[in-house]
């Protein structure tokens, strides 16, 4: 075995080393310093305290409020004056409301805190609008972040995030649940879509770039047009053992250090203000009770010093679900001691009572209850909430613009992946007939996904009137003359998600007779976190019944998946010509796919993650060499070959590249030194386009077995026909660097292998 040589690593993975803590020290502003000396344990306690919006309106319980929307003053008084409330979250009514209803909200629940407390201090008032604003109407929405992911774009990414922020500030709100950090590395989990995909260096990228985006560059958070972001979900919530929501996940140290807190411990860097917890457990311990993630390793390792706040009501889950507390009041007091600063409660005011009591009880310290009272405050002190606790509508004259408009467009056209285009059949002539057909071809619902509107993205046609669907999109761009729609089959109404029923099947056969080429929109309804959690990665028996009804007509069927994770499609796949991923595009989706159907635009999406090809072979392009163990010919035939429908960084596109010249500027990389990458590519088609110049590096032999390959650089460029351009990448020793099996990040002495597409080039890393 070579010998090992463990870095002084860069601040960027200090937080992995496993030496001696790092204590954070919340920064000390005066202006707060000034309120918290003069703030009692009750007033503390309440800025500690977040409900949701429903509960202080007018008809209020936990999930329902008269309309029109009304706050009920007696209620809002109980929560802000009695109970010195700090912050308030969510929409009331499960929907979304106007930019005048929300001025009409926080102004109120503004007005209330500042003149009627004894400090006035201001709520902070915090929503999850996490591909666009969420939550209010008419706002832009971008892609989900999984198709943000397919762009590979690390511009139109923060882009977005900057038009979220400004058209979130418009509606008066200063704090946003997002980004979503969690890694997507299980297609059964229902909130992959809510990711930036399986790898840990892709999801970092685009984690600092969204977060720069919410923020500003320079984290200027007091500015009318950016906010305080919130990556969550902190630690390793995306891969559950069961792929089902909330449920328990097993994860190595090596293997949450390694992957997991990478891209919290990046935006960290860049500056992010707040961090949303796990609502489940790792290795049976809630995170939410988790003093070592919480404060060990979040705080004092990663040196986070603003506010960590709760999920929804997993303060009361640590008792009532995960059972490790006895009481209610037990598990605030393992959450506050763990590092939690602020409760999502998020329906009730118990938490209050019981914190005031632990803290009279000597159970929790009031130097832990300062601390976190701290972070709260800073974080309104930097929004600039005294000073201006309520933005106007008025100053967002760029509020669903058609300057933000284009950007949207812009993002889904950059997301959408081609995976397989045979014989060319892609793009389609314009004077073509074409059969529209499958549950997602008609619906708004399915292209924009859940946290639309509303929480499930359901009952959302309030809102989306004017906006196209694929078929609006097909019939727009070619003419309805050259247009037939049979749905075939249709997502049953009043049912969960993934319920679809027969629509006449034979009617959509039938109508194949009369058009060259069927457009074939397949995938998943709208869903949302727990609602969302499956039993069966396999695509619907109703769809798939369709699909090879439809290919038996011998039409060249154009397969469109609409979805938020990848359905399992192996055995009607064979039967497409083409397949085109559109994952959640929003509501400029449809459009975006038929200038990508019909020609008028170049394809360059790439694939976020590996497309599995069966339900039992789920694994990442980053996994271990024994995953793909070729047959022994002649004595065993066993299937354990790396089986997928479509790998990671895949897309295809309407030209074609041809990578050249893979040069190194050295063989041998030395501690402190680094190497340049270079490599041409050139456009060889007859068209312009883009593509993704993906960077991966190999470790040949470690200490522990090494990922077959890992991406460390990725750049995106425009090429003209015939044009060529030199693309550059530095790699440095902590680029290569592992977690071994004492937890600590290494660099180990030896071969390495640099792949740019299927170019490869060896090198040396020496002492």
């Amino acid at each position: 075995m070579k010998k090992l040589l463990i870095f002084l690593i860069p601040v960027m993975l200090l937080w992995a080393c496993n030496t001696a803590e790092k204590k954070s020290s919340v920064e000390r502003i005066p202006e707060v310093e000034k309120i918290l000396a003069q703030m009692t344990l009750e007033e503390k306690v309440g800025q500690m305290a977040q409900v949701t919006l429903d509960v202080i309106t007018v008809g209020a319980n936990q999930y329902h409020t008269q309309e029109p929307l009304t706050l009920d003053m007696d209620l809002v008084r109980k929560a802000l004056v009695d109970y010195k409330l700090g912050s308030i979250l969510n929409t009331a009514g499960g929907k979304a409301r106007t930019l005048e209803e929300w001025h009409y909200i926080v102004s109120t629940l503004q007005e209330v805190a500042m003149n009627e407390t004894r400090l006035g201090i201001p709520i902070i008032y915090g929503v999850d609008a996490i591909h666009g604003t969420t939550y209010t109407a008419g706002a832009t929405f971008f892609p989900q972040q999984i198709g943000q992911a397919a762009t590979w774009n690390r511009e139109l990414v923060r882009r977005g995030g900057e038009i979220t922020a400004y058209e979130t500030r418009a509606s008066a709100i200063p704090w946003n649940f997002s980004p979503v950090l969690d890694m997507g590395r299980d297609p059964r989990f229902p909130r992959m879509w809510e990711t930036f995909g399986e790898d840990v260096y892709l999801a970092s990228q685009l984690g600092i770039e969204i977060v720069k985006g919410y923020e500003g560059p320079n984290n200027e958070i007091g500015s009318p047009y950016y906010l305080a972001s919130c990556p969550k979900h902190f630690l390793g919530y995306g891969t559950p053992y069961s792929g089902k929501d909330r449920t328990p996940a097993l994860i190595p140290d090596i293997e949450l250090h390694e992957r997991h807190v990478p891209a919290f411990a990046e935006v960290i860097k860049a500056g992010a203000h707040t961090i949303m917890v796990n609502s489940g457990q790792v290795n049976g311990v809630p995170v939410h009770a988790s003093y070592r993630l919480l404060t060990e390793l979040l705080k004092e390792e990663l040196g986070f010093e603003g506010l960590v706040v709760t999920d929804w009501q997993d303060i009361d889950n640590i008792h009532t679900r995960d059972r490790v507390a006895s009481s209610q009041k037990e598990a605030v007091k393992m959450a506050i001691n763990a590092g939690v600063d602020m409760a999502m409660i998020p329906y009730n005011f118990d938490f209050c009572d019981h914190l005031v009591e632990l803290v009279n009880e000597g159970e929790v310290s009031m130097s832990r209850i300062d601390d976190a009272v701290r972070r709260i405050l800073n974080v309104k002190h930097k929004l600039n909430l005294w000073e201006t606790p309520v933005t106007h509508y008025s100053d967002y004259p760029k509020f669903g613009s058609e300057e933000f408009i284009n950007d949207a467009y812009q993002t889904a056209l950059e997301s959408i992946t081609l995976l397989k285009n045979d014989d060319n059949v892609l793009p389609l002539r314009k004077n073509a007939r074409v059969l529209v057909s499958g549950p997602n071809a008609n619906s708004m619902r399915t292209l924009n996904g859940g946290w639309s509107y509303t929480w499930q993205g359901s009952n959302i046609d309030e809102f989306v009137e004017g906006y196209s669907t694929i078929l609006d999109a097909v019939e727009a761009k070619i003419g309805k003359n050259n247009v037939v729609y049979r749905e075939g089959v249709r997502y049953t109404p009043d049912a969960p998600y993934w319920a679809d029923e027969e629509v006449d099947i034979n009617a959509a056969v039938r109508a194949a007779a009369g058009v060259d080429y069927i457009i074939l929109a397949l995938g998943e309804n709208s869903y949302c976190e727990k609602p969302g959690d499956l039993h069966d990665l396999s695509l619907s028996e109703n769809q798939v019944k369709l699909a090879n009804a439809l290919a038996k007509t011998g039409k060249p069927i154009i397969l469109i998946m609409n979805q938020g994770r990848p359905r399992i499609i192996r055995t009607i796949e064979p039967h497409a010509k083409a397949v085109v991923n559109a994952y959640l595009p929003g509501n400029y989706g449809g459009l975006a796919l038929a200038e990508v159907l019909f020609g008028d635009y170049n394809p360059n999406g790439k694939a976020p993650f590996t497309y599995p090809l069966y339900v039992n072979s789920l694994v990442t392009y980053d996994h271990k060499p024994s995953e793909k163990q070729d047959r022994m010919a002649g004595m065993y035939d066993y299937e354990s070959d790396f089986a997928v429908q479509y790998p990671f960084g895949y897309g295809l596109s309407y030209t074609s590249f041809e990578y050249s010249n893979l040069v190194l500027n050295s063989e041998e990389l030395t501690k402190g030194g680094e190497i340049t990458v270079t490599v041409d590519v050139k456009n060889t088609g007859s068209r312009q386009g883009k593509e993704v110049v993906q960077l991966y590096t190999s470790d040949l032999y470690a200490s522990i077995t090494p990922d077959v390959r890992r991406l460390r650089g990725f750049d995106k460029i425009s090429l003209d026909p015939g044009q060529t351009k030199s693309v550059s990448f530095t790699l440095k020793p902590e680029d290569l660097a592992f977690v071994n099996k004492n937890i600590e990040w290494v660099t180990e002495p030896g071969e390495f292998m640099v792949q740019v597409e299927k170019l490869t080039a060896n090198f040396n890393y020496t002492e």
